[in-house]
């Protein structure tokens, strides 16, 4: 363990990392630093590992089709060490088919891999959070966008699955904060940085069995 962590601490090459997504990965709410990506960042750094900033390119109320059409339109960089993909959340909440959503995130996902430099293993995907549980949901059927929720989230696991990507499913722990209020952001929506801080561990221990 030791002489692992002096090769991390000797390694002169600096972690890049690619963060592609839309309001949750942005951390609508809550500071750019309280965001997973930036805490991720400083989490890695904890290890002793080089990280550069998180390049994020996300926007909030992105649907999966609206990322991708980004995508193809900008120009980044030849590749990344690791890539996040956390996106499909709009695509539910404004009733876009299951169906239309399988085709473009698989698009999204061989993208993630390309930019990852085509190694499947250093591309995450994070499952969508449920907003169902948050104080903006009053007076909407929590159990129906609960049920929405698991559908889109099993497509995302069962593409990750065809093309050797890690998935992370952080959707329970956004399902805490019907009890737990402290887990939502000022705006009634959002995770707050304590609930970022969770999603960040999880990103941490797959990058850290990378490297």
């Amino acid at each position: 363990m030791a002489i692992k962590l002096y090769f991390r601490v000797m390694s002169r090459h600096t972690i890049s990392l690619l963060c592609l997504g839309d309001s949750y990965t942005i951390g609508e709410a809550v500071s750019l630093y309280d965001s997973f990506p930036y805490q991720l960042v400083q989490l890695l750094r904890k290890q002793h590992l080089q990280v550069h900033a998180p390049e994020i390119v996300a926007q909030t109320g992105w649907t999966s089709f609206e990322l991708a059409d980004y995508l193809i339109k900008h120009a980044f960089n030849d590749h990344y060490d690791f890539v996040t993909l956390l996106i499909g959340v709009n695509n539910q909440y404004r009733g876009l088919s299951v169906e239309d959503f399988a085709e473009e995130f698989e698009f999204l996902l061989k993208k993630a891999i390309h930019f990852a430099d085509n190694k499947a293993q250093h591309v995450c995907v994070l499952s969508i959070p449920d907003w169902g549980v948050t104080p903006f949901a009053k007076g909407k059927d929590a159990t129906t966008i609960e049920a929405a929720i698991d559908q889109f989230n099993e497509v995302k696991n069962t593409i990750a699955a065809k093309y050797g990507v890690y998935f992370i499913d952080i959707t329970p722990l956004t399902r805490k904060a019907k009890q737990q209020k402290e887990l939502i952001a000022s705006d009634g929506l959002h995770p707050s940085a304590m609930a970022y801080t969770e999603w960040a561990k999880l990103v941490a221990a797959w990058v850290s069995k990378q490297v």
